[in-house]
């Protein structure tokens, strides 16, 4: 079947704005919540799951946590919690759009990053290769950890219980984790992690299916707001210059071409402004489109069959698609593997490793209730707690940890 996307772009938005569709998910319709409770008078199963998100630690330590740059290196470069805040931003847009519920959207968006460690990706990079004999280190199963199990906020429970729905959308939103013969794809190739292997026993998440359409739009947001402001962050931290990034992503070539043809004598900060947004419009609105087309052409009957289907339905089209890769490429080479990055985050890196092995070694180090935690087991349970103690610490609180224990911590400048 051959879709007109940029009718389907028109016609289907005035349709759906503000209404809600079968194919998304309802909240009054939710599979519920490992323990029963009983229904808030105020609130959506949705809304509530968002509220608790936002309530949690581990939302609050994502304010001093790397997003590229470590917090001391400026007050306006992104941090993890910004991150956050914008994905949930985009994620809402994109529901809304589509006739999704939008608090699932943005609950989802809101813990997708709950379970990084300090000083992003290097930090998770030396959790991983620390815990290599213990089973490994994932961010995602992380945040999973910490919505099922490290949050210790309620009497009842364990974790923030929440729904299903929100639980599902956390392990799969970036798509199904194992094939039809539950081997492990993707990401999972080597192996789905035991963490979300436990879970998906409690709760039947069904990892070889698409997640529902408010998680599919929480991951495609994600995309678009680290590549935007990734290099948005790059360009005013002067790694690079906006005509570098012309040379290589002709997606941004066009729009910087259109805004100095507009505005010739519009000063550099501003013209990085309206070039970082207008890529996120440009991006967003083609990735309505066509999911808008997708939706239409397989006509789910309802969020099951969204699950059942044979590939994502919140896509971008081939345009947008191409220009995401060209500009992760491009931010790749130029940003992530700058020098200046790469120094800090090797000696940030550095300062994870040998806090693992010093809390492994001494778990008496940790404070009381993760000592006895650390205690209460051996090998791979010993090691995952120490995993858990050190993915919880802000960029500061990993520097003063260090410090600590061996009376110095690296500049990370």
């Amino acid at each position: 079947m051959t879709v007109n996307r940029s009718a389907v772009g028109a016609g289907v938005f005035r349709e759906w704005f503000g209404c809600r569709q079968p194919h998304g998910s309802d909240p009054a319709r939710s599979r519920g919540r490992l323990h029963p409770e009983p229904p808030s008078p105020t609130r959506t199963e949705f809304q509530r799951d968002r509220d608790r998100i936002v309530h949690s630690t581990a939302f609050r330590r994502l304010q001093y946590k790397t997003q590229v740059f470590v917090f001391h290196e400026g007050d306006y470069f992104r941090t993890r919690l910004t991150h956050t805040l914008e994905v949930a931003q985009l994620s809402r847009a994109l529901a809304r759009s589509l006739g999704l519920d939008e608090d699932l959207a943005e609950a989802v968006a809101l813990a997708h990053d709950l379970g990084h460690p300090p000083f992003g990706h290097a930090g998770e990079r030396a959790l991983d290769r620390a815990m290599a004999n213990f089973g490994g280190f994932d961010h995602n199963a992380q945040s999973l950890r910490v919505v099922t199990l490290l949050e210790r906020r309620y009497a009842a429970f364990d974790g923030l219980n929440l729904s299903w729905e929100t639980i599902e959308g956390i392990v799969k939103h970036n798509g199904p984790l194992v094939d039809a013969a539950g081997e492990g794809i993707g990401t999972y190739a080597a192996g789905v992690p035991a963490s979300i292997r436990e879970q998906d026993a409690r709760y039947q998440l069904r990892l070889a299916s698409w997640a529902g359409l408010e998680a599919q739009a929480a991951a495609l947001a994600d995309d678009i707001a680290y590549n935007s402001h990734d290099m948005d962050d790059g360009l005013r931290a002067g790694l690079f210059a906006l005509d570098d990034v012309a040379g290589e992503v002709p997606f941004v070539a066009a729009i910087v071409a259109d805004l100095r043809g507009r505005y010739p004598r519009l000063e550099t900060s501003r013209l990085i402004h309206e070039t970082t947004r207008r890529v996120i419009t440009g991006l967003m609105e083609r990735a309505l489109a066509e999911s808008a087309a997708r939706i239409a052409a397989t006509a789910p009957a309802d969020a099951d069959a969204v699950r059942a289907a044979s590939s994502a339905m919140i896509a971008f089209d081939a345009t947008a698609a191409t220009a995401v890769a060209d500009l992760r490429r491009f931010l790749f080479t130029r940003m992530y593997r700058h020098e200046r990055v790469n120094r800090i985050m090797e000696d940030a890196a550095d300062a994870v490793t040998r806090l693992f092995e010093a809390f492994l070694t001494s778990p008496k180090r940790m404070p009381p209730e993760w000592a006895r935690a650390a205690a209460r087991g051996d090998g791979e349970d010993r090691a995952r707690v120490v995993a858990d103690y050190i993915a919880g610490m802000t960029d500061r609180f990993a520097l003063s940890e260090h410090r600590r224990l061996f009376d110095a911590a690296p500049e990370l400048r």
